[in-house]
Order: C-alpha cells, then structure tokens, then sequence
C-alpha cells in the first residue's frame, strides 16, 4: 500500500503537513504549491501558499 495518493488538492496538502512536521519545509512547500495549483478557489490557494512560506521565490517556466 502507498505512503500517498495523489489524485486531489487535499492529498497534496496532507503530504505537505507531514513533511512540515517531519523539518521538511521545502518540501512541504512544493507539495503545497501543487496543492494551491489544484485548487480552484483563488482565495483557498492563497492560504494555502501562505501556511507553508517558500524559502526562495518560486520560479516558473
């Protein structure tokens, strides 16, 4: 069985609590990034990017 399923926003998110709790803030932060591109409410997406602060600027393609 896998550690993680990632279908959904919430599945992202859920992985990025866990890895904050583990010290692992950089990954929290690119899981929670995924999570906020998933999400469909702009507002929701904010406030997700704002519960796992980035390091660096996220830089996009």
């Amino acid at each position: 069985m896998p550690l993680f399923n990632f279908n959904t926003a919430a599945d992202y998110l859920d992985a990025a609590r866990q890895m904050a709790l583990t010290g692992r803030a950089a990954l929290a932060r690119l899981l929670a990034e995924e999570a906020a591109d998933r999400t469909p409410n702009p507002a929701e997406a904010a406030r997700i990017l704002n519960d796992f602060p980035a390091l660096e600027p996220r830089q996009e393609d």
